[in-house]
């Protein structure tokens, strides 16, 4: 959904209960948690958040509160949504002069304990959004190491006409999403 103006809480809440009758808008459902699939461009990102199991807890935390999308040009709608598979989200995102409304379903959970400690999802996108793919965001604590990792792991392709005519400012907004992503991590684990 493309708009010149922000849409409402209102016209969000609409949109995202308008996705549960949606499908998946790949065929590659699951393909973050393996091996990805060809014919998509391929974004990995990873940053170190710290050391210890108070840095892994934090982190865990964040992922559960979708702080990973606290950046001043886009929201998520709702941060208080559960994480797990099924649950639907839309990501706004205000661009070049105007807005567009994404929307994504959680496709998987991450929960591991041995060797390393993996919490995190992936999300994959809908119909009603710009792209078509499956991004998925992990934090891991090696004990062996100490250290903890935040993770984005993301493959795409233009799907809307929009998208695919402004092929290289979709690269740029997902790169710079990438970059305020691990940002915003870094600095929900450091904000105690």
């Amino acid at each position: 959904m493309f708009s010149l103006t922000a849409p409402s809480e209102d016209e969000i809440r609409r949109f995202i209960s308008r996705q549960s009758d949606s499908g998946l808008s790949y065929p590659d459902v699951g393909a973050s948690a393996t091996a990805v699939a060809t014919g998509y461009n391929v974004d990995r990102n990873r940053v170190q958040l710290g050391r210890g199991e108070g840095t892994w807890q934090r982190a865990a935390e964040a992922i559960r509160e979708w702080r990973m999308f606290s950046m001043p040009w886009l929201s998520l709608h709702w941060t208080s949504a559960p994480i797990k598979v099924g649950t639907d989200v839309a990501v706004l995102v205000r661009h070049f002069g105007f807005y567009s409304l994404n929307a994504c379903r959680i496709v998987y959970v991450v929960d591991e304990e041995d060797p390393l400690k993996r919490f995190g999802f992936a999300y994959g996108t809908l119909a009603e959004h710009a792209e078509s793919g499956e991004e998925r965001f992990t934090v891991e604590w090696n004990p062996a190491d100490d250290k903890v990792w935040y993770d984005i792991l993301a493959f795409s392709r233009p799907r809307h006409m929009l998208a695919r005519l402004g092929y290289p400012l979709s690269r740029f907004l997902q790169k710079r999403f990438a970059e305020g992503s691990k940002a915003a991590m870094v600095k929900a684990v450091r904000r105690t």
